[in-house]
């Protein structure tokens, strides 16, 4: 997918006048893009579409006029933009419960490191790759950022709606899996195709 570029933006005036419809409109792509994996674990892939709402809505909230911070703030989103042949996804882990934030992101220490996160059809598995710096030896951050390079049968199997399609998470005490539904498959092959 191409990046973001400032004429992709509307000026917070024009964009304070679109914005209810336009976010109406991201929700319910966001909707189809999001899937959970157990209870504490969901992620959002992204795409042009959800990185320049991202990239309005702060905008918006920051009021940012200088250039050079709205190239900043493409910069920051536009690492996100799945690249050829890619997947891009948010991956939030969702602990509500205050007292037991530590123990719970305790619990995942590690999952951004080896073979934890998979998108699984047939016998095969394209793993997650996790952007660095969110984690340390001691400490894990609530959000990630995972790219996946489905294979080029794994991408036919998404068009087969005959086709069994998982995400699976594996990692300490936590293991979950999940079947893809069709409308997420079908943003899969949007984005794979690059649009």
């Amino acid at each position: 997918m191409k990046p973001l570029i400032q004429t992709d933006l509307l000026s917070i005036a024009d964009y304070e006048r679109q914005r209810e419809p336009f976010r109406s409109q991201i929700i319910a792509l966001k909707q189809r893009r999001r899937i959970s994996l157990g209870p504490l674990v969901t992620l959002v892939f992204e795409n042009r579409d959800t990185l320049r709402f991202q990239t309005q809505e702060m905008i918006r909230v920051e009021h940012i006029l200088d250039p050079d911070k709205i190239q900043e703030e493409l910069d920051v989103y536009n690492v996100l933009m799945p690249g050829s042949g890619e997947l891009s996804a948010t991956l939030l882990i969702e602990i509500t419960e205050q007292e037991r934030m530590k123990e719970w992101l305790d619990m995942f220490m590690g999952l951004d490191h080896g073979e934890t996160l998979a998108i699984r059809a047939g016998a095969e598995q394209a793993f997650g790759q996790f952007e660095g710096g969110h984690s340390h030896e001691t400490k894990i951050s609530a959000v990630h950022f995972v790219r996946f390079r489905p294979t080029t049968s794994m991408t036919a199997a998404f068009a087969d709606l005959r086709q069994s399609v998982m995400l699976t998470v594996h990692h300490n005490a936590y293991h979950a899996e999940a079947p893809v539904p069709g409308s997420m498959r079908e943003e899969w092959l949007s984005d794979l195709a690059g649009c």
